[in-house]
């Protein structure tokens, strides 16, 4: 007979058995070993019907076309710029891909991006490890104001977001910041005051903290609501 031995949300770690019985099935992360199913990485639990999939609470961001990740200006070239994704090489950022509008190779391409400038960007090629482009054409991409860059987890950026952006958005609610998560982990945000950088900063860090828990938004918002009127 089946039986599933964990509940939605519990975090668990590699080797840990989290069914009995042929009537589960394996989903991401997880491995069937005879007659169990196993989880491969330290992670949490979903349930969705018969299928137990993890999602992983620790790892290196990993490039997939369609991302969209924040990077550095690194460096400017004769037919694009090279950019920081925080992968082992750097991404390329073409011509073609970094405006709708025509830029010719002989124009001076720091006035559309400098070294130094943090982007909003997606990636719309990965061909192997070492050769990855990103591009800016996407509603939304764009170079990014002056504010501040910090780092969080990339496994941990779809519980920052939220569902349909649903923490973001609480965050922004509470704080007046303007707020944006690449996949890669690399956060930008400002706002009017310092005080409510580094508070939208703390909320993101308790999110970071506490991702594998359950009721975590009421959690958020109540912290938000003390920080914000104290």
């Amino acid at each position: 007979m089946s039986k599933l031995l964990v509940e939605e949300r519990q975090m668990v770690v590699p080797g840990q058995v989290l069914a009995e019985g042929m009537d589960y099935l394996p989903g991401d992360l997880v491995l069937r070993d005879k007659d169990v199913l196993v989880s491969q990485v330290v992670g949490v639990v979903g349930v969705n019907g018969r299928l137990i999939r993890i999602t992983p609470l620790v790892g290196t961001y990993v490039p997939k076309a369609g991302d969209i990740v924040i990077g550095k200006v690194v460096a400017v070239g004769f037919s694009g710029w090279r950019i920081d994704i925080g992968w082992a090489f750097e991404a390329n950022l073409g011509l073609k891909d970094a405006s709708s509008d025509f830029i010719d190779k002989g124009s001076d391409l720091t006035k559309y991006f400098a070294v130094g400038d943090y982007l909003l960007t997606q990636i719309v090629n990965v061909a192997s490890t070492k050769i990855i482009d990103v591009g800016m054409k996407g509603p939304g991409l764009r170079k990014l104001s002056p504010g501040r860059i910090f780092n969080v987890g990339a496994m941990k950026v779809p519980r920052i977001i939220g569902k349909q952006g649903s923490m973001i958005s609480l965050i922004k609610e509470y704080t007046g910041c303007k707020v944006s998560v690449g996949q890669n982990g690399t956060v930008w945000l400002s706002g009017d005051n310092v005080e409510n950088e580094l508070l939208a900063i703390s909320a993101i860090e308790l999110i970071e903290k506490e991702s594998y828990t359950s009721g975590l938004t009421e959690r958020v918002k109540t912290f938000l609501e003390k920080n914000k009127n104290g």
